[in-house]
């Protein structure tokens, strides 16, 4: 939990057209990410049950210091900035970053996936994440086979059109450079 009362808060756009982070000088998730795409989801997280108090609120994303809130089409921004803002600075001195999901709580580590997997993880580490993250995302690898990548985008790149697009075409083609030239990558 923080020990200060003073939350600064800086507001980024992302490249989702209907998503904004929200930096902050605390953390806001020390170990993981966390991606709520409903209220249920965010049960027992104050912060979260908070942040989807507010009219437009579609989905969170959390990681490190950064809130990522993608909202709905016609949602006031500037309303909502606002309120998203008013939420953090109240909540934050109270939210405890060291929460666990339940799926971390029984994540299974890296070694113990297939070979290919942990090439796959390893590249998307070295090359796709980081970028995804400084956008307010991130990428969850669901299944190989047969030349056929599943992956889930989570946070801001769920509902971004560029992940079906131009992103997309960016992580089959470094994963066909370094990994599998007939890899083909499908969002799920």
């Amino acid at each position: 939990m923080m020990t200060t009362d003073t939350v600064l808060i800086r507001v980024q756009p992302t490249p989702n057209p209907n998503a904004l982070k929200f930096v902050m000088n605390a953390p806001v998730k020390i170990s993981g990410k966390a991606t709520f795409s409903r209220p249920a989801e965010a049960v027992g997280i104050r912060l979260g049950e908070d942040l989807f108090m507010i009219e437009g609120v579609r989905q969170l994303h959390f990681f490190e210091n950064v809130v990522t809130v993608t909202y709905a089409d016609d949602a006031d921004v500037d309303t909502l900035t606002l309120e998203v803002k008013a939420v953090l600075q109240t909540r934050m001195p109270a939210h405890d970053p060291s929460f666990l999901l339940d799926e971390e709580k029984k994540q299974v580590d890296r070694t113990n996936l297939p070979k290919d997997i942990q090439q796959i993880e390893s590249i998307l580490d070295e090359t796709v994440r980081m970028h995804l993250q400084g956008d307010g995302g991130d990428l969850e690898v669901v299944k190989y086979e047969n030349h056929r990548l599943e992956v889930r985008y989570q946070g801001a790149c769920g509902t971004c059109p560029s992940s079906i697009g131009a992103t997309l075409d960016a992580i089959q083609g470094i994963l066909r450079e370094q990994f599998d030239p007939d890899v083909e990558v499908v969002p799920v």
